[in-house]
């Protein structure tokens, strides 16, 4: 079973591709930049703005799933400056608490419409 996944209470994609993709068990979630659900604009704002952000609209498509944050099992998340490490890993910490999905973080030279992060995951349900 393949199902895409889409819900007005995160951002439209930016591209084509899907918002998030389920399959069996597993939901695929697309990178997410930090989109203001509502405008389609990039929110203003720092690195704690910008993360917190991508979380949003994570939980969103997790939630449109039928998932919950909880069942996430990995994420890949990229920044444009390593110099925002700390200050990405404080509201990460905040989002996932004791969750502790694996995870990398990279730097990157650039991301989509100019954003300070972008954050994948992948979340199971057993």
């Amino acid at each position: 079973m393949r199902k895409l996944i889409h819900t007005e209470r995160a951002p439209k994609a930016v591209g084509p591709y899907a918002p998030a993709v389920l399959s069996g068990d597993t939901l695929y979630v697309s990178g997410q930049i930090p989109l203001d659900p509502a405008t389609g604009t990039l929110v203003a704002g720092d690195i704690r703005a910008q993360t917190r952000r991508v979380l949003d609209n994570i939980r969103a498509v997790v939630a449109a799933a039928g998932f919950r944050l909880e069942d996430t099992v990995k994420c890949t998340c990229f920044l444009l400056n390593m110099d925002h490490f700390a200050d990405f890993n404080a509201v990460y910490a905040e989002v996932f608490g004791s969750i502790l999905p694996a995870r990398e973080t990279v730097q990157v030279s650039r991301l989509p419409r100019d954003a300070l992060v972008e954050i994948s995951a992948i979340c199971r349900r057993d």
